[in-house]
């Protein structure tokens, strides 16, 4: 049964305008789950951690969107990682004892693209 649908479209100075009044690493730190967070410490270049910040901003809004408001997850209950068998990410959402039983958490499906100036995001979520 499909829980909600979500969507959200980035434009990146949107992004950029936070890193400047925030700054990069505090950013990464409210929004990234630590599994992500070691991922984004890993590249080396403020360019493609910005990209990674901003393809996991619209991720999480669209997945928001979708879980909302039967569910109310935080920032950092949402992963996007590549899965255990394959590269391509995979969107989870976790726990994180926010009181949220097992058979409560969706299971996410979710495409991303990013081109220019723009990232847009959308997922499906699913009750099992």
């Amino acid at each position: 049964m499909i829980l909600g649908v979500g969507v959200d479209i980035l434009h990146l100075p949107r992004i950029e305008a936070l890193v400047a009044r925030r700054g990069l690493v505090p950013l990464a730190r409210r929004i990234l789950h630590p599994e992500e967070h070691d991922a984004f410490d890993k590249l080396d270049q403020p360019s493609r951690q910005l990209r990674f910040l901003a393809v996991r901003w619209a991720i999480k809004e669209a997945a928001y969107k979708a879980v909302q408001p039967q569910l109310q997850p935080t920032w950092k209950q949402f992963t996007f990682l590549p899965g255990k068998d394959t590269r391509k990410p995979v969107l989870m959402m976790m726990s994180q004892g926010r009181g949220l039983q097992e058979n409560l958490i969706p299971k996410l499906h979710a495409s991303v693209s990013h081109d220019g100036d723009y990232v847009n995001a959308y997922v499906i979520a699913e009750r099992g």
